[in-house]
């Protein structure tokens, strides 16, 4: 057989493994979207009933296990409030730490190794290890010490104690990692063709890594950001010690202020109910306001990210 029949053969020859493989997948991704729609549409049904603009606009009342008198305004503030402070804590730490291990630092020095190996261990730690981190080191040690620097005649503890700075910055650890990896990713994804071209035209490594590098990698900087912003949302164990509040008449307007939170809410509506069956519309609904305001703040951080990738686009 001449070397044209054997490539005629080739290619004339059914190729089973791709469309069996490519209907697997396909199978297996409307098995993840039927489960997703199941747990919401039972999410929707047990809290559509409770679920109303004054229960998202009312403040919370002493009694918050009464269906008419049910509000999650604090829970808003405080959910809002220690996202957002996270945020701000993590992101430059992540982005810095990223830049550094990606365009500085050597890949087979013992430094590197050393905070590759702890980002990856930190990605796999309990949350509820990251919430008694938080109570031993940010509360007890931090706090107690900015009392004793701070405050060293004053008997009642200021600092040393739960509060939203607190537990945005026990969340800013945990969701570290997630930051640290995105934006690795986002930078080696950079051709290394424009860093050679700006430092060849007499640019400094760090002028190169600030104005080509990061504009580059900014909408996958900002990729990070959003599955921060996504797993930080709906943790409680984090939170449990270092700063949420099992009711509060107002809101936090201090980073040493305690605070309520949609997360622990919903774990006393379902823990520490007098009447579970009496609340089970409330949990449920406080649950819809969860997932709303995840998804409004992911939504959020993507139109930012959208817009920055526009206007990169126009710039080119």
């Amino acid at each position: 057989m001449t070397k044209n029949h054997q490539d005629l053969f080739r290619s004339t020859r059914k190729d089973w493994a791709s469309p069996f493989f490519t209907g697997l997948m396909a199978f297996a991704t409307a098995i993840i979207l039927a489960f997703a729609a199941v747990i919401l549409s039972n999410i929707l049904w047990q809290g559509w009933e409770a679920f109303s603009w004054r229960f998202i606009t009312s403040r919370a009342d002493q009694n918050m296990f009464d269906s008419q008198q049910a509000g999650v305004l604090q829970m808003i503030a405080g959910t809002s409030a220690r996202v957002v402070l996270m945020t701000i804590f993590v992101m430059p730490i992540g982005v810095i730490t990223a830049i550094y291990l990606t365009e500085y630092a050597r890949k087979d020095s013992l430094l590197t190794n050393l905070i590759q190996s702890a980002v990856n261990n930190l990605a796999g730690v309990p949350s509820i290890v990251f919430g008694l981190f938080g109570l031993g080191f940010f509360v007890n040690f931090i706090g107690g010490n900015l009392d004793l620097i701070l405050r060293p005649e004053q008997a009642a503890p200021y600092w040393r104690n739960p509060a939203l700075i607190w537990a945005s910055l026990t969340l800013a650890v945990m969701t570290l990692p997630v930051v640290i990896v995105s934006t690795e990713e986002a930078l080696k994804a950079i051709p290394p063709g424009l860093r050679e071209a700006s430092m060849a035209l007499g640019a400094t490594r760090l002028e190169t890594v600030i104005r080509i590098v990061i504009p580059q990698a900014l909408p996958g900087i900002m990729t990070g950001g959003v599955l921060a912003v996504g797993r930080a949302a709906g943790e409680v164990a984090p939170i449990l010690f270092t700063g949420a509040a099992y009711y509060m008449s107002g809101y936090p307007s201090h980073l040493t202020d305690q605070f309520m939170d949609l997360g622990y809410h919903i774990f006393i509506l379902s823990t520490q109910s007098p009447d579970i069956e009496g609340t089970r519309s409330i949990l449920y609904a406080t649950v819809i306001t969860l997932l709303l305001l995840t998804f409004t703040l992911n939504l959020l951080t993507i139109l930012m990210r959208a817009r920055i990738r526009t206007k990169l686009r126009t710039f080119h």
